[in-house]
């Protein structure tokens, strides 16, 4: 349904992203359920020349202009619906990371995270809390899928569309 609602600002989007930098479509591998690699879509927010590295070891200077507000209105996300479509994420579970995080897969596959599709949202993202701290992250994936309900997954959507939440950190 959201892709049905969404596909004109989906359009507009990769428009104004060609513009921006040539490449309006990230795609990115990342682990998914059982440490699978899946492919990624986001709109790109930042130059197409920046290093393929989790957002908290990218420099700030990379983001656009464009991918600065894509950023701050979660806009960027909206790709991802297509992920859940196709069945590698859902929308509420772990953000899914790169297979270069060792530490974060380490302390993820300790608590059993990978046990669960990754989502584009969820009680870390509305948090604040990011890849940065792998040890707090998987703590908190864990809380959440523990705790998850049918209530709460509606929470975390809600939360993420009205803006709580600062994504992910860039240096």
């Amino acid at each position: 349904m959201g892709l049905v609602f969404l596909w004109p600002i989906l359009l507009i989007v990769t428009i104004i992203g060609l513009f921006d930098t040539g490449s309006p479509i990230f795609v990115q591998e990342r682990v998914g359920r059982h440490k699978k690699p899946f492919n990624l879509i986001k709109f790109r927010t930042m130059s197409v020349e920046t290093e393929s590295v989790a957002s908290h070891l990218a420099s700030r200077s990379s983001i656009t202009k464009l991918g600065a507000f894509l950023r701050k209105t979660k806009i960027d996300e909206l790709p991802q619906l297509i992920n859940v479509v196709k069945g590698e994420m859902s929308l509420v579970g772990p953000r899914p990371n790169l297979f270069n995080q060792e530490k974060l897969i380490s302390e993820r596959d300790a608590l059993g995270v990978y046990d669960a599709l990754p989502g584009i949202t969820g009680l870390a993202q509305v948090n604040n809390i990011d890849m940065s701290t792998p040890e707090l992250l998987a703590k908190t994936d864990r809380e959440m899928l523990d705790k998850l309900n049918l209530r709460l997954y509606f929470v975390y959507i809600i939360a993420t569309a009205t803006g709580k939440g600062a994504g992910d950190r860039v240096s």
